[in-house]
């Protein structure tokens, strides 16, 4: 099964599974990274059922909403509605249906470990930031917990933050730093009695 057959399946369920992968300290630090103001338009890629947008919404930003999922962006459209706050986009990681240099900021929460080649994902990213935007990257460090690649369709498991950085540099972002965020990802495997506890980073990068 694919990521994308894996997210359109369990859609219905995000909202509840989600709140026990990772706590909501995730998405308070990367706004606090974006520094995002009310005016500003957002990215949010691999947007799910709306997590960061959620935050996004009630500081006045206008998001647009990428993820590969139909399901999801029904679901998230179900939460928002449809009065331009939000933009819902089909999309995919090599493909991002944006206009180059005009977003203010780009979130991507726990969606990089999912992606084909995340040096290539990241390249896309940076492609609709405009100059001086910034680029804020929520994920797991490395980790060897392999069920999450059998039950949940990870294509990664975890990250070097190295790696990351160096990735970004290709990017040509500058400023860039990675931190911990204190929190973990949890899961359970639904198979087996592994249970795991990732660390989560948090990168971020500006656009010359």
């Amino acid at each position: 099964m694919s990521s994308k057959d894996y997210f359109e399946k369990i859609a219905g369920a995000w909202d509840e599974m989600r709140q026990g992968f990772f706590p909501e300290s995730v998405r308070d630090a990367a706004y606090k990274a974006a520094g995002v103001r009310h005016g500003q338009t957002a990215a949010d890629i691999g947007a799910g059922t709306g997590f960061i947008t959620e935050g996004l919404v009630h500081r006045g930003v206008k998001v647009l909403a990428v993820d590969q999922s139909p399901a999801m962006l029904e679901r998230m459209r179900e939460k928002f509605g449809s009065n331009g706050e939000v933009e819902y986009l089909t999309g995919e990681s090599s493909n991002i249906p944006v206009t180059n240099d005009i977003v203010d900021a780009i979130f991507a929460n726990m969606y990089l470990h999912h992606v084909e080649s995340p040096v290539d994902a990241i390249k896309e990213m940076v492609r609709i930031l405009k100059p001086g935007g910034i680029l804020v990257i929520t994920d797991l460090d490395t980790h060897n917990y392999e069920f999450l690649v059998t039950e949940q369709h990870d294509r990664w498991m975890g990250f070097e933050r190295e790696d990351v950085k160096a990735w970004f540099k290709a990017a040509g972002l500058q400023d860039i730093l990675i931190d911990c965020i204190g929190d973990n990802c949890c899961a359970s495997s639904v198979t087996t009695d592994h249970e795991a506890q990732v660390s989560i980073f948090i990168a971020t990068g500006k656009k010359a």
